[in-house]
């Protein structure tokens, strides 16, 4: 439980409230409900799994979606299924702590978010290549 508060585009608080952990199967899920202070009600889901190719080579698909409660155009979303993005890495494990990757991802937006960024000229999918590394002490 908690607060998030965003910046940009609008200045909005919300409370939320959500639960992590693993599915069976192994898959790290999260999932958050958000309250506005006007009524706003908003949806995180996200789902990954880790995919041992060998011992050290890890495949990662990744799936996060939001969905909400009533249109806000200050936030440029619709009701219902805002967006969808696909993710895609692949990652050498030098040790545990240090694993460069290589990946894409794939986002792309629905009937009325999709609508209001269309008609202010934004794209309504988007394709990114990635090359990082995942490193924790």
């Amino acid at each position: 439980a908690g607060v998030r508060h965003d910046f940009k585009p609008a200045k909005r608080t919300w409370a939320a409230l959500g639960v992590q952990g693993t599915a069976p199967y192994f898959i790290e899920t999260k999932a958050t409900a958000f309250l506005g202070e006007q009524g706003q009600a908003a949806i995180s889901l996200s789902a990954e799994k880790e995919v041992m190719l060998t011992q050290k080579t890890v495949f990662i698909p990744e799936l996060a979606l939001n969905l909400y409660g009533k249109d806000d155009h200050e936030l440029g979303v619709g009701s219902g299924l805002a967006d969808l993005n696909l993710g895609l890495r692949l990652s050498y494990e030098i040790e545990r702590e240090f694993a460069p990757y290589i990946g894409v991802n794939w986002s792309k937006k629905f009937g009325k978010t999709a609508d209001m960024a269309e008609h202010h000229g934004e794209k309504t999918q988007d394709t990114q290549f990635l090359v990082g590394i995942k490193a924790w002490f």
